[in-house]
């Protein structure tokens, strides 16, 4: 169950926005530790007639599977069976991963701004450029651009923890061609963001502790009925107590009709019915859900 279902919609105990006042529920303060960000700067650029070279390349294998659902194609690099034969084709390129290694990196504080300094860095960002050669074969090649960023940053003060730097990267290529000797020549968006970060403890109100939804409540027939359910069950063991039910069911009778004891005689005029159709019926509905039918 998540937090957002409609079934948990109580804005007192669950994340969301505020409805009234944000005062209503403050129970008490509470000192966190988290990484906070003391300044940010974003710089969006093109990049015109970008030479990459690729370090290394694998092979893509696409393989179709279907299931009841429907079909889908999914993608997985090998190692190449054979070199890409020329001539070769730009697809497309993306960066891998959101974070950017950071190299080069100087920073100069400004003696006529307090707490401000100038941040200058190299961002490599990793890409996956996808080309195909002249047999229609797909390949992948590893590869890497670099960005110089030059920015003016708040930066706090020299302190016990110490400060920083970490950057979140983009990279989506608009057009490619390939040169030879491994290279490409491209034209890429890039998108870097630049952090300065410490670690803080932070003291800040609190609504108190967030209840873990529980998980969706289910009839038992739909929970007798579960597939996962049923299997876990073990089929021998159901199918012997189902044999041992049904066969209690047709001994009971008998054998309280020729109890000796006037008790038990007594018992025999009214319990023989209800006992044998509850059991009779106990072991009906476990060989039913064992075999699908119910």
């Amino acid at each position: 169950m998540s937090f957002y279902s409609y079934k948990n919609a109580n804005p007192n105990c669950c994340p969301g926005t505020i409805s009234g006042s944000a005062l209503d529920g403050l129970q008490e303060k509470v000192c966190v530790q988290v990484k906070r960000v003391y300044d940010s700067a974003m710089t969006q650029e093109q990049l015109t007639k970008q030479t990459v070279t690729i370090t290394s390349y694998a092979q893509v294998n696409n393989t179709c599977t279907c299931n009841a659902c429907g079909c889908q194609e999914t993608q997985e690099t090998i190692p190449p069976t054979s070199a890409p034969v020329p001539p070769i084709t730009f697809e497309s390129c993306r960066s891998t991963t959101t974070e950017g290694n950071i190299r080069n990196l100087t920073v100069d504080r400004l003696c006529d701004r307090p707490c401000f300094a100038r941040v200058r860095a190299t961002i490599d960002i990793p890409i996956d450029i996808l080309f195909v050669d002249s047999r229609c074969v797909e390949y992948i090649g590893k590869a890497t651009i670099s960005v110089n960023r030059d920015v003016l940053l708040s930066i706090p003060d020299e302190s016990i923890v110490p400060y920083t730097l970490e950057s979140m990267v983009s990279a989506i290529c608009v057009s490619g061609t390939y040169l030879g000797n491994n290279q490409f020549k491209m034209t890429i968006c890039v998108t870097t963001i630049l952090k300065v970060l410490a670690e803080a403890e932070i003291l800040i109100p609190s609504y108190g502790y967030c209840p873990i939804p529980p998980r969706s409540s289910r009839k038992a027939s739909a929970t007798s009925s579960s597939p996962c359910r049923s299997s876990r069950r073990n089929p021998s063991a159901t199918a012997a107590r189902s044999r041992r039910a049904t066969s209690a069911a047709r001994c009971v009778p008998t054998a309280i009709a020729d109890a000796d004891a006037p008790a038990r005689a007594a018992a025999a005029a009214t319990a023989p019915t209800a006992t044998t159709n509850t059991i009779s019926g106990f072991a009906c509905a476990i060989s039913s859900r064992y075999m699908g039918i119910a």
